[in-house]
């Protein structure tokens, strides 16, 4: 606790995105977070990179070979850069000064990284909020970043109303 400032600054917010409703809470969050404080925000999106199955059938026995499609990755990076502008329009007036980072690799490795370079002071992400044998099977990014951030993560849940 030696280490740390009695009166710590938050002048950077990176916020982890992806299409979902999650993202959208975890967005309006961390944008009224980033007005109250004054502070600079980043939007990371990570391109979670398709396995073999993604581009086709694979079968070594029946000499079938997996179809590779060369347009994947632009048409992945197209849509990444699509949905962070749109999410950095969901703060009129200051869109403009949302910096976008789109990344390729496993998400929550590549958030630490943006979280690293971009030198953020806190980390804001959103979560599904599964259980059980879902959140065994599928893991968790959010908890994933909160165990290894060097800065601190707020972790914004969603509810339906028929959860």
């Amino acid at each position: 606790m030696a280490d740390l400032p009695l009166t710590p600054q938050t002048n950077r917010i990176l916020i982890a995105v992806e299409d979902s409703k999650y993202s959208e809470k975890a967005v309006r969050y961390g944008y009224h977070l980033a007005q109250a404080l004054d502070a600079q925000v980043a939007l990371v999106h990570v391109i979670d990179p398709p396995t073999n199955n993604t581009y086709g059938a694979v079968d070594p026995i029946m000499g079938i070979n997996p179809i590779y499609i060369p347009e994947m990755n632009e048409v992945q990076e197209q849509a990444s850069a699509e949905l962070l502008a749109r999410l950095a329009a969901m703060w009129p007036g200051f869109e403009e000064r949302v910096t976008k980072i789109s990344k390729l690799g496993q998400p929550r490795r590549e958030i630490l990284t943006a979280a690293n370079e971009w030198q953020a002071d806190l980390i804001v992400l959103g979560t599904h909020g599964r259980t059980g044998f879902d959140h065994f099977i599928s893991g968790s990014v959010s908890e994933g970043v909160a165990r290894h951030a060097i800065c601190p993560v707020i972790i914004v849940p969603y509810k339906d109303e028929n959860q």
